[in-house]
């Protein structure tokens, strides 16, 4: 929507630049954070105490004008709930946290508390996802999360070995997805998303997209919904198939919970009021990963 807004276009920016200059200046990791003035972690749906105290929760707070500027106007009820920062750390202290921040072992999520790991080498196989250590043999065979692959072997492609848990009393998981962004011969930058593993009998097509949506459970007027539809965990094993040795390309990973009521929802319920006819009352949660990177 707007280029140098989005994570993802840095990232498609930094490898044309490293073309250019020889030096990717974006190659960073991802974690989630509140952009609050609160002070309070309250990032959940159900728990949102909005961001600035006087949009902590009250009947009135999504009707309220958040931000009026020459051409926008953002209303209350456009506030987001999330996010949080996760880190694979090989222990719990500040340095080994802060060591895992520097390697880029990291990855966000909209809210939830989800297991989410990504690696990527040369040699996964499919019989790699059938263990419950996806780490063991992740570490073993490629790179994490935030790790760099190159010197592609010859007629190989990169192989991404991904897992994910839902939250233990969250929403149950539609999808994963890979979403691969690269530089071009033409020097323009270009991206593809993937689904990778989806939950149910539904399948995915040929190029690389299930159509099929996970459902929808939400009761929207009791703010709940129910985790008959999708998934606990999920891991696959996926080669890109459309891998270029020479092109220079970034990967990472999406998890996409089943839909869930929105803390519009949530308020509707508490305070018994309508919220706008343009307010979402569902959201879809999710985590996404830092990138592995391929440089030729």
């Amino acid at each position: 929507m707007l280029e140098f807004e989005y994570a993802r276009s840095a990232l498609k920016n930094g490898l044309k630049m490293e073309a250019e200059l020889g030096v990717n200046p974006y190659k960073f990791g991802l974690v989630g954070s509140t952009d609050a003035h609160t002070g309070l972690a309250a990032v959940e749906e159900d728990n949102f105490f909005g961001k600035f105290s006087a949009y902590e929760p009250n009947p009135d707070r999504a009707t309220h004008v958040l931000l009026k500027a020459d051409k926008a106007v953002i209303m209350g009820w456009e506030q987001t709930a999330s996010g949080y920062a996760a880190v694979w750390a090989t222990e719990n202290t500040r340095e080994a946290i802060f060591d895992a921040m520097k390697r880029r072992e990291t990855y966000a999520t909209t809210g939830p508390r989800m297991i989410v790991r990504f690696f990527g080498g040369w040699d996964f196989e499919p019989s790699d996802a059938n263990t419950r250590m996806p780490a063991r043999v992740g570490y073993t065979k490629g790179v994490p999360m935030g790790g760099d692959l190159s010197n592609a072997p010859r007629g190989k492609s990169p192989t991404f070995l991904v897992a994910a848990l839902k939250d233990p009393i969250g929403a149950n998981l539609d999808r994963i997805q890979i979403i691969k962004g690269w530089l071009g011969k033409d020097g323009q930058t270009q991206e593809r998303i993937y689904d990778v593993v989806v939950s149910g009998e539904r399948k995915i097509d040929a190029d690389g997209r299930s159509r099929t949506p996970v459902g929808n459970t939400v009761d929207i007027a009791n703010a709940t919904w129910t985790n008959t539809i999708g998934a606990g965990e999920m891991i696959t094993v996926w080669k890109d198939p459309d891998f270029d040795p020479a092109l220079r390309a970034f990967y990472y990973v999406r998890v996409i919970e089943i839909p869930t009521p929105r803390w519009t929802a949530y308020d509707a319920k508490y305070f018994g009021i309508t919220m706008p006819k343009d307010a979402p009352m569902t959201t879809t949660e999710r985590a996404y990963t830092s990138p592995i990177w391929y440089t030729p």
